[in-house]
């Protein structure tokens, strides 16, 4: 089992690192920005991006951190070229 110290610590972390957080129901959820997950002492709420701002959510789903069965690194997106300014 995770603990909200563990999770924000993988999520928070410098540079960031996509991750794909399991649940024990075999659900699963894909972090690209760190701004789309809030961690509690007993739950998270994880935002699905928006398609139109990744950076922004569609809708939040509330997640029990004790039904968090696994943290899995994603590849990262593949930035388009330039500067990386937006």
């Amino acid at each position: 089992m995770f603990t909200p110290d563990e999770i924000e610590a993988r999520v928070r972390g410098r540079p960031f690192v996509p991750v794909r957080i399991t649940t024990s129901t075999g659900q699963s959820f894909d972090i690209y920005h760190p701004d789309l997950i809030l961690i509690g002492r007993r739950s998270l709420e994880v935002g699905t991006a928006s398609s139109e701002n990744p950076k922004h959510y569609e809708h939040v789903t509330r997640v029990a951190i004790m039904h968090i069965t696994a943290l899995e690194d994603l590849p990262s997106p593949v930035s388009p070229s330039g500067n990386g300014q937006s």
